[in-house]
C-alpha cells in the first residue's frame, strides 16, 4: 500500500514536473510585443525590439552624438569615424563597413534577387526595395511634397525631388566639375570617368554601369513588357518605345521637318 502510495506520489511529481517544463517552453516560444504583437523566443530579443516603440536609444557615438537601440549598432557605426571598411569585394575591390552593405553589393555582381513580388513576380534585390514595389499595386504615395503637391510612393523619392525645386547641386565630381541633386546620381556620373560596369547581366555576358540599365537589358532574355498601352494593349519592354508608340493612336508625326517644306514623316 505504501508501495502505491509512493508510486503515486512520484507520478504526481513528475507530472507537475513535465507541466513546469511545458510552461516554461511555452514562455520561451510566445514571448509577445504587446505593441505589435510580433513574438520572439528569447526575453533579450523582446526587450531590444520594445526599444523602437519607446524610441529609447542609450547607445551613443562620442563622436557625432547620434544614438543606437543596440551596441552592435554603434560598434558598426563607429567604422565611418575610423575609416575601417573590413569587407572587400574581390570582384570589384569595392571596400564597407557594414557586413549586410557587403552582403547587398554581392547581390548586384550575382543577379540574385530573392525577394519576389507576390503580385507581379518581379524580383528585388533587398526587402526594402519589395515594400516600396508594393506601393505601385496599392497605389500608394504616402509622400506629398510641400511646394507642388506631387506624391511619392517612397520618401528618398520625395527628397530628392524637392531637391530639384531648391535648386542646390552640393555633390561634385572632381573629374570634371559638373554638380548632381545627390550622392547616387554623382556615384553613376563617376562611373564614366572609371569604367566601372558592376551589374553583371545573369543570362549573358554583358555589363552594366547603372542597375536601371541592367534591368532594361534583362527584359530581352525574359521577355518582360511591363509598359502596356491603354489604348489597344500593346506591350513594351521600354517606358520610350511605348511613348512613341502612342502617337500612334494620337496622330502625332514623330519626326517634323524644320525648314518651310513642313514636309513630316511618321
Amino acid at each position: 500500500m505504501e508501495e502505491n502510495e509512493e508510486s503515486g506520489e512520484l507520478n504526481e511529481l513528475s507530472s507537475s514536473q513535465s507541466e513546469s517544463t511545458l510552461l516554461k517552453r511555452s514562455a520561451k516560444t510566445s514571448l509577445t510585443c504587446p505593441q505589435c504583437g510580433k513574438s520572439f523566443a528569447y526575453k533579450k530579443s523582446l526587450k531590444v525590439h520594445m526599444k523602437i516603440h519607446t524610441g529609447e536609444k542609450p547607445h551613443t557615438c562620442d563622436q557625432c552624438g547620434k544614438s543606437f537601440t543596440q551596441k552592435c549598432r554603434l560598434k558598426e557605426h563607429m567604422k565611418i569615424h575610423t575609416g575601417e571598411k573590413p569587407y572587400t569585394c574581390d570582384q570589384c575591390g569595392k571596400s564597407f563597413s557594414k557586413a549586410n552593405s557587403f552582403k547587398l553589393h554581392l547581390r548586384y555582381h550575382s543577379g540574385k534577387r530573392p525577394y519576389t513580388c507576390d503580385q507581379c513576380g518581379k524580383d528585388f534585390f533587398r526587402t526594402d526595395a519589395l515594400k516600396n514595389h508594393r506601393k505601385v499595386h496599392t497605389q500608394e504615395k504616402p509622400h506629398i511634397c510641400s511646394l507642388c503637391g506631387k506624391s511619392f510612393t517612397e520618401l528618398a523619392a520625395l527628397k530628392k525631388h524637392q531637391k530639384r525645386h531648391s535648386g542646390v547641386k552640393n555633390h561634385m565630381c572632381f573629374d570634371c566639375g559638373n554638380v548632381f541633386f545627390d550622392s547616387a546620381q554623382l556615384r553613376r556620373h563617376q562611373r564614366t570617368h572609371t569604367g566601372e560596369k558592376p551589374y553583371n547581366c545573369s543570362h549573358c555576358d554583358k555589363s552594366f554601369s547603372q542597375s536601371e540599365h541592367l534591368k532594361t537589358h534583362e527584359r530581352v532574355h525574359t521577355g518582360e513588357k511591363p509598359y502596356p498601352c491603354d489604348q489597344c494593349g500593346k506591350s513594351f519592354a521600354r517606358k520610350g518605345h511605348l511613348k512613341g508608340h502612342m502617337k500612334t493612336h494620337t496622330g502625332e508625326k514623330k519626326y517634323h521637318c524644320t525648314h518651310p517644306c513642313s514636309i513630316s514623316r511618321s
